[in-house]
């Protein structure tokens, strides 16, 4: 158990600045940035600031996605992210990862895997950051539990995740689905198929603005679901999102996916911490609702904001829950958006392990009242 995940440290926006200029231009800090390299405009944000704080203390393993048939602006904007990166990480590598197999299976887990595994760590590191920005949900999982479990083996090693988040900007890339629904590696959850007891499956899709199809191959792989709760983010940036997304899937919650309206879950579009929490309590009271009786399993979905995301990707680490996805073919980007308007880049990161936390005693349950 990580006990102190539930009250990690985190920053926001212009406290990440001063975190960053605070801890990282400490001359004793080397840090291994890993980060996408890819088409998106946020792929820069992370580097950007720690490059301005570390100098040649910084080193950087970017991650470039292949997919097969990829658009040719696309290419051209990942070619340009690529160089700036390397520009400003002297020390920067990439490693390009084939999304899919050539058999068209996608096997993105397994290439990061091997790739984190033949990669040549930096001596002497104090500090791990893994930057989620542009990273797809296939490679940020596994990439985060490989550095966490590589981190908790020194507990002098920090390991951080950063996120420039901008749920307007995702809404701007859409994908094309692949056919298959697969579990994301890392994440295949307790092996339920010889349970004793009949299992009660509970689903916990993200909706997200463009990814009703994913999550209508995901839902059609299970005809046995208990309940679906759908993770809707509020509060939010905007605050009719949530509203909207509920208006976008209407056809799905309300004809296809047998969903009761009191089963919908609210969480911070800006704190992974709450979805965090909020999955973990759900997890820990559907185990002693239904012990004895089923066999629980929760499912997630985390397809929407990456914020919400690194919450249930923290949340599935600790309970060990299964995590499935649909991978992309390839990707188009709405330039311009709707309005043409220009919604801030909101940056998060998250302490998840340190030696900061080595005194961090878990607290006593509190007694339970005697009855009267």
């Amino acid at each position: 158990m990580r006990d102190h995940w539930s009250n990690c440290i985190t920053h926001f926006d212009e406290r990440v600045d001063v975190f960053v200029k605070e801890h990282f231009s400490d001359p004793k800090t080397r840090c291994l940035l890993i980060a996408g390299a890819g088409f998106d405009p946020r792929a820069r944000r992370v580097a950007e600031k720690l490059a301005a704080a570390m100098g040649p203390r910084l080193h950087a393993l970017f991650l470039r996605e292949e997919r097969g048939d990829p658009a040719a602006n696309l290419t051209t904007e990942a070619d340009t992210n690529e160089q700036e990166l390397l520009s400003l990480v002297p020390n920067g590598v990439v490693q390009q990862i084939q999304i899919f197999a050539e058999d068209g299976a996608p096997v993105a887990g397994q290439r990061l895997s091997d790739t984190l595994a033949r990669f040549e760590w930096p001596e002497e590191l104090t500090d791990v950051v893994l930057d989620m920005s542009a990273l797809s949900l296939g490679i940020a999982f596994p990439a985060a539990r490989f550095c966490l479990e590589h981190c908790e083996r020194d507990d002098n090693l920090n390991f951080h995740l950063m996120i420039a988040s901008n749920p307007e900007l995702d809404a701007r890339i859409l994908g094309e689905p692949s056919p298959q629904v697969i579990n994301v590696r890392g994440f295949a959850g307790i092996n339920v198929e010889y349970a004793s007891k009949p299992v009660a499956r509970i689903w916990l899709p993200h909706l997200a603005h463009g990814s009703a199809a994913k999550l209508q191959k995901i839902r059609a792989s299970h005809n046995d679901v208990y309940k679906i709760c759908p993770l809707l983010p509020f509060p939010a940036r905007n605050p009719r999102r949530a509203d909207e997304l509920l208006t976008e899937f209407l056809t799905q919650l309300t004809d296809e996916w047998d969903f009761d309206s009191r089963d919908l879950i609210y969480v911070s579009e800006r704190n992974p911490l709450d979805s965090y929490r909020t999955i973990s309590t759900l997890k820990e009271r559907y185990d002693r609702t239904v012990d004895g009786i089923f066999e629980p399993q929760i499912i997630l979905s985390p397809l929407g904001s990456k914020v919400m995301a690194a919450g249930a990707m923290m949340a599935a680490i600790e309970h060990n829950l299964l995590v499935q996805y649909v991978e992309t073919l390839r990707y188009d980007f709405d330039h311009m958006g709707n309005g043409h308007e220009h919604h801030a880049d909101m940056t998060v990161h998250v302490w998840l392990h340190g030696p900061i936390y080595a005194s961090y005693k878990q607290q006593e349950p509190a007694p339970e009242p005697e009855a009267v």
